[in-house]
């Protein structure tokens, strides 16, 4: 029997197929928990699941996104990490059968491929903080591999002794048997062993990842008090109607849409704000600068260009930041320039027409509903600017701003389709009821819900009940036409199934269509429609 290993095994060294599959999957998960440490350790390091994730990411066409974000909502992260790891362990549960039934070179040839998978998409967009931990991710899988696949081998060598078919087992057959067993009990506890160690040290790492320095960091952020505070939210914009979103969206609840797999964790030790591109004066600010410079509160609503007709990829916050307009004009943002792009420290790009910075609230901001911003929102710094789309103005986790020109660069969505400039449209939803409800006929019942145009503001919403003509709808305070609106419309319903509408206008005068699109490549339109029952 041969157990070297660029040679087959032979004949003899038959390996169950199930004790490749686990010496595949345990060395699979013995490089990701390495990697997984490194990550937790390093904050400029990345887990290679999340680098490859990340650069399915940027390949999808833009109507796979679409159906992604519209099948599994703010969930769809996790199901393409989840499928990320299923097609890595079909993958490494063949290279361990090859590695045991075939030859153990073959086994680590295999997993060198993919330590260069990994490796090559860690040069992608965002830096090389993914090569490191892959390549220790390689190293550890094919150390865990070589283990187990000659252990595995080993337990088999010997099994099919049977003293050349003798009728009465001699001593040296019994020996040669009660050593197989041993031998396949070592096997298992050994795989046990790496399996739990694995499990131990990818938790370690994931929770590093998660509680590691830069959340306690933001812990200890003290916000600056506004220069310019917003006015209190105004007690007639909450109609007090149950089911209906409130006013301001609870930092808990806020959607978030990005291309980041993995939310980026990023120290203010070492971060800094550049203001580059077509300016006279570039500027690098530390975070301590951006804090110390003059700040302003905004109450505005922003919205994915994702969200589908009724959906709740939009919100309203209570936003901290500088004015980018005051900022850039530190900086003299020269004549040429027509564009204004966000960098992400992952490198996302977005880009708006500098025409948008019309005097309105833009801001880069640092804080969100009265604490600094969440990791997930963009910690330390983002831009928001009200009343455009944030796949074209709302970059998290910011690290430069950039002035230059459309005709010389396009942010990260515009080449896969989508609209270059990204207003965001007039919407309405309703709140309640929900589709497929069932109300009491002949007792009022409260149609109701938001609408928003920022920064048009909204003036009128009306709401249709079967083919009867609209009816207007009572609208909540307006608090600014940067944020939405609730309303409500008291319906007595008569028995049986009944189609409701909505529909907003906005400040300049402007219906919202009834034309039902899509929403690539500048934002879904239509109305808003849920059908319930009344008994």
């Amino acid at each position: 029997m041969s157990t070297s290993a660029g040679t087959p095994h032979g004949p003899d060294a038959t390996v169950p197929i199930g004790d490749g599959v686990a010496c595949g999957l345990l060395a699979m998960l013995g490089g990701l928990a390495a990697a997984e440490l490194l990550a937790g350790l390093v904050d400029r390091f990345r887990s290679p699941v999340t680098v490859v994730g990340d650069r399915v990411v940027d390949a999808v066409p833009a109507p796979v996104k679409d159906w992604a974000i519209r099948t599994f909502g703010t969930s769809d992260k996790a199901v393409l990490v989840g499928g990320t790891l299923i097609l890595l362990a079909l993958a490494a549960a063949a290279v361990g059968v090859v590695a045991v039934r075939r030859s153990l070179r073959a086994g680590l040839v295999g997993v060198g491929v993919f330590t260069l998978v990994g490796v090559f998409a860690a040069l992608g967009r965002g830096g090389a903080g993914g090569v490191v931990p892959a390549l220790v991710a390689g190293a550890v899988a094919a150390c865990v591999l070589a283990l187990l696949a000659r252990r595995a081998l080993a337990a088999i060598a010997g099994g099919g002794a049977g003293g050349g078919g003798a009728a009465v087992e001699d001593d040296r057959v019994v020996s040669m048997r009660a050593a197989h067993a041993s031998s396949r009990r070592g096997f298992i506890g050994l795989a046990a062993a790496v399996g739990a160690g694995a499990l131990a040290v990818g938790a370690a790492g994931r929770w590093l990842q998660q509680q590691g320095a830069v959340a306690v960091e933001r812990l200890k952020v003290v916000l600056p008090r506004p220069a310019v505070p917003a006015p209190p939210v105004p007690a007639g914009a909450e109609l007090g109607v149950q089911g209906v979103t409130p006013f301001i969206t609870p930092n808990d609840d806020f959607y978030r849409i990005d291309t980041a797999l993995v939310v980026p964790r990023v120290s203010t030790d070492d971060w800094t704000l550049r203001v580059t591109g077509y300016v006279d004066r570039p500027l690098t600010l530390t975070y301590e600068q951006l804090l110390a410079r003059r700040m302003q509160e905004t109450v505005a609503t922003i919205a994915c260009v994702s969200n589908e007709v009724g959906g709740d990829l939009v919100g309203t916050a209570r936003w901290l930041g500088c004015r980018l307009d005051d900022l850039l004009a530190e900086a003299g943002v020269q004549a040429r320039a027509d564009q204004v792009v966000g960098v992400s420290v992952d490198g996302f790009t977005a880009g708006f027409p500098t025409a948008v910075l019309d005097g309105r609230d833009a801001l880069v901001v640092v804080g969100m509903n009265g604490e600094p911003l969440p990791e997930p929102h963009g910690y330390p710094a983002r831009l928001v600017v009200p009343g455009v789309y944030g796949y074209v103005s709302a970059t998290k986790w910011l690290s430069e701003i950039r002035l230059t020109r459309f005709d010389e660069f396009e942010g990260y969505w515009i080449p896969r389709g989508w609209s270059r400039e990204g207003p965001v449209l007039t919407q309405s939803r309703i709140d309640t009821p929900r589709r497929g409800a069932t109300v009491t006929a002949g007792r009022p019942v409260a149609v109701a819900g938001v609408a928003w145009a920022p920064v048009r503001g909204i003036t009128g919403v009306e709401v249709q009940v079967d083919d009867e003509p609209w009816r207007p709808a009572r609208l909540g305070e307006e608090y600014a036409a940067t944020t939405w609106r609730q309303w409500v419309l008291d319906w007595v319903p008569t028995p049986g199934a009944h189609t409701l509408k909505v529909r907003a206008t906005d400040g300049t005068g402007t219906a919202q269509t009834g034309e039902v699109t899509d929403v690539a490549p500048d934002g879904a339109r239509g109305w808003h429609t849920v059908r319930v029952t009344a008994r």
